[in-house]
Protein backbone atom coordinates (compact mmCIF):
# COMPACT_ATOMS: atom_id res chain seq x y z
CA UNK A 1 0.00 0.00 0.00
CA UNK A 2 1.46 3.64 -0.70
CA UNK A 3 0.88 7.06 1.09
CA UNK A 4 0.71 10.35 -0.80
CA UNK A 5 2.12 12.69 1.75
CA UNK A 6 0.53 16.34 1.47
CA UNK A 7 1.32 19.16 3.31
CA UNK A 8 1.96 22.99 3.46
CA UNK A 9 4.08 22.64 6.69
CA UNK A 10 7.60 20.90 7.28
CA UNK A 11 6.47 17.20 7.03
CA UNK A 12 7.68 16.38 10.76
CA UNK A 13 10.31 13.20 10.69
CA UNK A 14 8.66 10.93 13.45
CA UNK A 15 5.30 10.77 10.56
CA UNK A 16 7.98 9.70 8.02
CA UNK A 17 9.48 7.13 11.02
CA UNK A 18 5.68 5.92 11.04
CA UNK A 19 4.85 5.34 8.09
CA UNK A 20 8.51 3.27 7.43
CA UNK A 21 7.64 1.21 10.57
CA UNK A 22 3.96 -0.03 9.24
CA UNK A 23 5.96 -1.08 6.11
CA UNK A 24 3.90 1.65 3.59
CA UNK A 25 5.44 3.21 0.56
CA UNK A 26 5.40 6.65 0.79
CA UNK A 27 5.96 9.40 -1.60
CA UNK A 28 5.66 13.16 -1.08
CA UNK A 29 3.38 14.91 -3.53
CA UNK A 30 4.77 17.09 -5.96
CA UNK A 31 4.18 18.48 -9.76
CA UNK A 32 0.81 19.36 -10.64
CA UNK A 33 -1.16 17.08 -10.13
CA UNK A 34 -0.80 13.15 -8.89
CA UNK A 35 -1.13 11.75 -11.99
CA UNK A 36 -1.73 7.78 -12.21
CA UNK A 37 -1.02 6.20 -8.93
CA UNK A 38 -1.84 2.08 -7.58
CA UNK A 39 -5.06 0.79 -6.58
CA UNK A 40 -4.41 0.84 -3.52
CA UNK A 41 -2.90 3.96 -2.33
CA UNK A 42 -4.26 6.51 0.25
CA UNK A 43 -3.29 10.29 0.45
CA UNK A 44 -2.35 11.64 4.78
CA UNK A 45 -2.84 15.53 4.17
CA UNK A 46 -0.73 17.41 6.79
CA UNK A 47 -2.27 20.52 8.06
CA UNK A 48 -5.60 21.63 8.26
CA UNK A 49 -8.98 22.05 6.32
CA UNK A 50 -7.67 24.65 4.05
CA UNK A 51 -4.46 22.13 3.72
CA UNK A 52 -7.32 18.90 2.62
CA UNK A 53 -9.10 21.08 0.18
CA UNK A 54 -5.34 21.49 -1.69
CA UNK A 55 -4.79 18.15 -1.09
CA UNK A 56 -8.45 17.20 -2.78
CA UNK A 57 -7.83 19.95 -5.92
CA UNK A 58 -3.98 18.38 -6.48
CA UNK A 59 -5.48 14.93 -7.36
CA UNK A 60 -7.70 16.39 -10.18
CA UNK A 61 -10.53 14.12 -9.90
CA UNK A 62 -8.50 10.76 -9.24
CA UNK A 63 -10.31 8.47 -6.80
CA UNK A 64 -8.06 8.56 -4.04
CA UNK A 65 -8.78 8.09 -0.57
CA UNK A 66 -7.96 11.32 1.28
CA UNK A 67 -7.66 11.10 4.91
CA UNK A 68 -6.48 14.16 7.00
CA UNK A 69 -4.65 14.89 10.05
CA UNK A 70 -5.29 18.02 11.87
CA UNK A 71 -2.25 20.11 12.59
CA UNK A 72 -4.28 23.23 11.93
CA UNK A 73 -7.35 24.68 13.84
CA UNK A 74 -10.83 23.50 13.98
CA UNK A 75 -11.01 20.95 11.23
CA UNK A 76 -14.05 19.27 10.24
CA UNK A 77 -12.72 17.24 7.61
CA UNK A 78 -9.32 17.15 9.42
CA UNK A 79 -11.37 14.77 12.06
CA UNK A 80 -7.46 12.86 13.12
CA UNK A 81 -4.89 14.43 15.45
CA UNK A 82 -1.19 14.06 15.39
CA UNK A 83 -1.37 12.01 18.52
CA UNK A 84 -2.98 9.73 16.76
CA UNK A 85 -1.56 9.29 13.63
CA UNK A 86 0.04 5.30 14.41
CA UNK A 87 -3.78 4.09 14.92
CA UNK A 88 -4.53 6.29 11.82
CA UNK A 89 -1.70 4.68 9.88
CA UNK A 90 -2.50 1.15 11.15
CA UNK A 91 -6.27 1.37 9.64
CA UNK A 92 -4.80 2.33 6.56
CA UNK A 93 -2.18 -1.01 6.36
CA UNK A 94 -5.14 -3.10 7.51
CA UNK A 95 -7.74 -1.62 5.36
CA UNK A 96 -9.82 -0.87 7.96
CA UNK A 97 -10.33 3.07 7.12
CA UNK A 98 -13.98 3.95 5.92
CA UNK A 99 -15.08 5.45 2.47
CA UNK A 100 -17.47 8.22 2.58
CA UNK A 101 -17.86 9.58 -1.24
CA UNK A 102 -18.62 13.12 -1.10
CA UNK A 103 -20.36 15.63 -3.25
CA UNK A 104 -18.53 18.37 -5.69
CA UNK A 105 -19.52 21.60 -7.63
CA UNK A 106 -18.89 22.87 -10.75
CA UNK A 107 -18.45 25.86 -11.83
CA UNK A 108 -18.91 27.05 -15.21
CA UNK A 109 -17.92 30.81 -16.55
CA UNK A 110 -16.32 33.06 -18.87
CA UNK A 111 -13.03 31.11 -17.37
CA UNK A 112 -14.41 27.69 -18.17
CA UNK A 113 -14.79 25.23 -15.62
CA UNK A 114 -13.86 24.79 -11.63
CA UNK A 115 -14.27 22.60 -9.11
CA UNK A 116 -15.06 23.18 -5.78
CA UNK A 117 -15.41 20.88 -2.45
CA UNK A 118 -17.15 23.32 -0.21
CA UNK A 119 -18.72 26.12 -2.35
CA UNK A 120 -18.63 29.12 -4.76
CA UNK A 121 -19.88 32.50 -4.18
CA UNK A 122 -20.29 35.27 -6.32
CA UNK A 123 -19.12 38.36 -4.36
CA UNK A 124 -18.50 41.90 -3.88
CA UNK A 125 -15.09 43.43 -4.70
CA UNK A 126 -15.35 46.70 -3.42
CA UNK A 127 -17.34 48.85 -0.76
CA UNK A 128 -20.62 48.91 -2.96
CA UNK A 129 -22.97 46.09 -2.84
CA UNK A 130 -23.96 43.70 -5.50
CA UNK A 131 -27.19 42.34 -6.88
CA UNK A 132 -27.28 38.91 -7.83
CA UNK A 133 -30.15 36.95 -9.31
CA UNK A 134 -30.60 33.39 -8.11
CA UNK A 135 -32.00 30.94 -11.13
CA UNK A 136 -32.96 27.17 -9.67
CA UNK A 137 -33.51 25.18 -12.72
CA UNK A 138 -34.26 27.92 -15.10
CA UNK A 139 -36.71 29.40 -12.49
CA UNK A 140 -35.64 33.21 -10.91
CA UNK A 141 -35.92 32.09 -7.09
CA UNK A 142 -34.56 35.68 -5.51
CA UNK A 143 -32.74 38.67 -5.94
CA UNK A 144 -30.39 39.15 -3.38
CA UNK A 145 -28.36 43.03 -2.86
CA UNK A 146 -25.97 42.64 -0.34
CA UNK A 147 -22.29 41.33 -0.43
CA UNK A 148 -23.17 38.33 -2.50
CA UNK A 149 -24.63 34.71 -2.43
CA UNK A 150 -22.77 31.15 -2.25
CA UNK A 151 -23.88 27.88 -3.16
CA UNK A 152 -21.84 24.72 -0.76
CA UNK A 153 -22.33 21.49 -1.18
CA UNK A 154 -23.23 19.59 2.54
CA UNK A 155 -19.40 19.03 3.16
CA UNK A 156 -19.16 23.32 2.73
CA UNK A 157 -22.49 23.45 5.07
CA UNK A 158 -19.75 23.66 8.10
CA UNK A 159 -17.20 25.99 6.14
CA UNK A 160 -18.74 29.47 4.95
CA UNK A 161 -21.73 28.91 4.40
CA UNK A 162 -22.17 28.07 8.19
CA UNK A 163 -20.51 31.87 8.78
CA UNK A 164 -23.37 33.54 7.09
CA UNK A 165 -26.21 31.72 8.67
CA UNK A 166 -26.68 28.11 6.73
CA UNK A 167 -27.91 25.15 8.10
CA UNK A 168 -25.61 22.62 9.06
CA UNK A 169 -26.37 19.43 6.80
CA UNK A 170 -25.12 15.98 7.20
CA UNK A 171 -22.59 14.72 4.21
CA UNK A 172 -24.27 12.41 3.20
CA UNK A 173 -28.00 14.29 2.00
CA UNK A 174 -28.60 14.83 -1.45
CA UNK A 175 -28.61 18.79 -1.47
CA UNK A 176 -27.23 21.65 -2.30
CA UNK A 177 -27.28 25.01 0.28
CA UNK A 178 -27.90 28.42 -1.53
CA UNK A 179 -26.86 31.13 1.13
CA UNK A 180 -27.29 34.95 0.78
CA UNK A 181 -24.38 37.06 1.86
CA UNK A 182 -24.93 40.04 4.21
CA UNK A 183 -28.04 40.46 2.72
CA UNK A 184 -29.84 44.35 2.46
CA UNK A 185 -33.14 42.30 2.43
CA UNK A 186 -33.54 41.11 6.14
CA UNK A 187 -36.23 38.72 4.82
CA UNK A 188 -33.61 36.93 2.40
CA UNK A 189 -32.49 33.18 3.91
CA UNK A 190 -30.24 30.11 3.10
CA UNK A 191 -32.57 27.82 1.04
CA UNK A 192 -31.89 24.21 0.50
CA UNK A 193 -32.17 22.45 -2.84
CA UNK A 194 -32.12 19.17 -4.39
CA UNK A 195 -28.78 18.30 -6.08
CA UNK A 196 -29.94 17.85 -8.83
CA UNK A 197 -31.14 21.59 -9.56
CA UNK A 198 -29.00 23.32 -11.95
CA UNK A 199 -27.89 27.24 -9.73
CA UNK A 200 -27.41 30.55 -12.21
CA UNK A 201 -26.19 33.71 -10.41
CA UNK A 202 -25.93 36.58 -12.25
CA UNK A 203 -24.61 39.25 -11.04
CA UNK A 204 -25.46 43.55 -12.31
CA UNK A 205 -22.14 44.60 -12.32
CA UNK A 206 -18.05 43.70 -11.44
CA UNK A 207 -17.60 41.72 -8.75
CA UNK A 208 -15.69 38.03 -7.95
CA UNK A 209 -16.51 34.79 -7.80
CA UNK A 210 -14.61 32.47 -5.58
CA UNK A 211 -13.96 28.86 -6.03
CA UNK A 212 -13.20 27.26 -3.03
CA UNK A 213 -11.07 30.41 -1.80
CA UNK A 214 -9.25 31.11 -5.57
CA UNK A 215 -10.81 33.72 -5.99
CA UNK A 216 -11.55 35.12 -9.99
CA UNK A 217 -12.65 39.12 -10.77
CA UNK A 218 -14.70 40.17 -13.96
CA UNK A 219 -14.95 43.41 -14.53
CA UNK A 220 -18.64 43.84 -15.43
CA UNK A 221 -21.68 41.75 -15.22
CA UNK A 222 -21.34 37.84 -15.21
CA UNK A 223 -23.08 34.74 -15.04
CA UNK A 224 -22.25 31.33 -13.44
CA UNK A 225 -23.90 28.05 -13.34
CA UNK A 226 -23.17 25.84 -10.35
CA UNK A 227 -24.26 22.06 -10.71
CA UNK A 228 -23.34 18.94 -8.52
CA UNK A 229 -20.52 17.47 -10.59
CA UNK A 230 -19.57 14.12 -12.16
CA UNK A 231 -16.19 13.84 -10.14
CA UNK A 232 -16.16 13.90 -6.73
CA UNK A 233 -14.00 13.10 -3.66
CA UNK A 234 -13.46 10.25 -1.19
CA UNK A 235 -13.05 11.19 2.62
CA UNK A 236 -11.56 8.61 4.13
CA UNK A 237 -12.40 8.41 8.02
CA UNK A 238 -11.26 5.85 11.25
CA UNK A 239 -13.83 3.83 12.22
CA UNK A 240 -16.00 4.61 15.22
CA UNK A 241 -15.91 8.60 14.87
CA UNK A 242 -19.13 9.83 13.04
CA UNK A 243 -19.90 13.34 11.44
CA UNK A 244 -22.17 13.94 14.97
CA UNK A 245 -18.88 13.02 16.83
CA UNK A 246 -16.85 15.92 14.59
CA UNK A 247 -19.67 18.13 15.45
CA UNK A 248 -20.26 17.23 18.74
CA UNK A 249 -16.57 17.70 19.70
CA UNK A 250 -15.53 20.93 17.09
CA UNK A 251 -19.02 22.83 18.19
CA UNK A 252 -18.65 22.23 21.99
CA UNK A 253 -21.97 20.67 21.98
CA UNK A 254 -23.28 19.60 25.44
CA UNK A 255 -19.62 20.51 27.06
Amino acid sequence: MKILLFSRLPIPMELRSQIDRFGLETEVCSGATAGPQPDDTVLLSWGGDGTLLKAIHWLDGAEIPVVGVNAGHLGFLTTALPTGTSEVLQQIRDRKIQIQPRTMLEVTGEFGIRYAVNEAAVQRQDGGMITVDIHVNGQLAATCRGDGVLVATPTGSTAWSMSVGGPIVAPSCGCLVVAPIAPHNLTMRPVVIPDDSVVTLHADRAAAISVDSELVRFDSEASFTIRRATRRFLLATTPGLSFYDALRNKMNWGI
